[in-house]
């Protein structure tokens, strides 16, 4: 058997600078891309792409005719994105941008290019946060439908029910943190009380008028979303006449996030959140989301 060789490595940065070099360079080119809205004329290198991206192997298939083949129309991607792309074909590494790096994330995702595509989400997280953001305050009824809804991270729900933007009734949103929480449940093995916790107190219960609080009560003894602790005998009502509250730190009443204003949950009177109480007490009503 061979001894084993000595594996010499060179410098790395000499290596990275000449294959930078080739990027949108005609020379030695045999494809070319039309990119984006502006159409830009982009030049590269068949065999690199193919070999680097899975995505490129399938585009650009293997046969090559005499001369330079048709270019490649790509009308979707930002010019800026598809180089920033190619930098990293090229060289295994980029340099990003703040102001293009969701359009470099989004075509990170359809190459397939999984390093570049976590190398974004992290340098972009916070545009891409607000983006996303942004987005579901736009179009709230919409997105709480969805699947992608149901599978969101506790901490990213909490984000979302910390918006003051949200374009939807809060009983609409109590029902989808429900239905979040259930599938979380499912999934987890756990009560869909425990699942809701992280996030639970950050429904507004005060916007919600007596006929709909009175409801949610009424699902809870059924199915406990809402945490309240028990005095005597029984849980505690959410609703008029109750003495439930919420549990946690110190039982402390929850507060709307950004408004300071209390919901209708009381351990110390009845109360009810929207109006009059049946002890005549009025709870002010603060302002609706959105």
């Amino acid at each position: 058997m061979d001894p084993p060789g000595l594996v010499v490595h060179g410098k790395a940065e000499p290596f990275s600078a000449a294959l930078r070099s080739l990027v949108n360079n005609p020379r030695y080119s045999d494809v070319r891309f039309v990119v984006g809205q502006e159409q830009q004329e982009i030049f590269a290198h068949r065999c690199l792409l193919a070999c680097r991206c899975n995505f490129f192997q399938r585009l650009l298939g293997t046969e090559t005719g005499p001369g330079m083949p048709s270019p490649v129309v790509l009308s979707t991607v930002p010019t800026e994105a598809f180089l920033a792309v190619l930098e990293f074909l090229y060289t295994n590494s980029v340099k990003l941008h703040r102001h293009s790096v969701l359009e470099v994330l989004t075509a990170a995702v359809e190459y397939g290019l999984e390093e570049l595509r976590e190398v974004a989400v992290t340098f972009g997280l916070g545009p891409l946060q607000e983006h996303c953001v942004a987005f579901i305050e736009a179009h709230s009824q919409e997105a709480l439908r969805t699947r992608s809804f149901l599978e969101l991270s506790a901490a990213a729900l909490l984000l979302l029910l910390r918006s003051d933007k949200l374009c939807v009734d809060e009983a609409e949103l109590v029902r989808a943190a429900r239905s979040w929480a259930r599938v979380g449940a499912a999934v987890l093995e756990r009560s869909v009380a425990e699942v809701a916790a992280p996030v639970v107190k950050e429904l507004r219960l005060a916007l919600l008028a007596p006929v709909e609080l009175s409801a949610l009560e009424e699902q809870n003894r059924q199915e406990p979303l809402i945490p309240v602790r028990t005095r005597g005998t029984g849980p505690a009502p959410l609703s008029s006449g109750g003495t439930g509250r919420w549990e946690g730190a110190g039982a402390a009443q929850p507060t709307s996030s950004g408004r300071g204003a209390t919901t209708g949950l009381s351990a110390d009177g009845p109360c009810s959140a929207g109006g009059a109480d049946r002890g005549g007490v009025e709870v002010p009503r603060p302002a609706e989301r959105g």
